[in-house]
């Protein structure tokens, strides 16, 4: 871990009080570690902006397993992008549908287009991203 530097930070009361119900509902127990968290969730944001950079993403979908051919088309694009599929996992939620979640990792404008291609082939019901980082310089 690198070395820490304190610093101070001037913020209205009342945006203080909700910042302090929103970190303790999610479990931190100091404003440090949130601010934290804010700051590297900012930079992951920024690295994905920046072109050639290379990054990770989840692709989560849902989808009707009957509708024709959905299934192969989701495994050709998948085959097609190999180098930027790390991994995929498919689960069986009940009789008709299921969820589907990639692992990418590549450049950046590339992971985008491959989610967003996956995301919108005809039978997808539900799609989502979630952008990530190979974690660089977040210390």
């Amino acid at each position: 871990m690198s070395q820490m530097e304190r610093y101070t930070v001037t913020i209205q009361k009342d945006l203080l009080r909700r910042f302090d119900t929103l970190i303790a509902a999610r479990g931190y127990t100091n404003r440090s570690e949130a601010i934290r968290d804010l700051i590297r969730d900012s930079l992951v944001t920024e690295e994905w902006a920046r072109k050639g950079e290379k990054v990770a993403a989840t692709v989560t979908l849902v989808y009707d397993h009957h509708t024709p051919d959905l299934g192969d088309r989701l495994t050709d694009v998948q085959h097609h992008h190999a180098g930027l599929v790390t991994a995929s996992t498919h689960v069986h939620l009940d009789n008709d549908n299921c969820l589907e979640v990639a692992i990418l990792r590549g450049e950046s404008s590339k992971v985008k287009h491959l989610a967003e291609k996956m995301i919108a082939l005809r039978g997808i019901k539900h799609g989502k991203i979630v952008h990530t980082t190979e974690g660089r310089g977040l210390e």
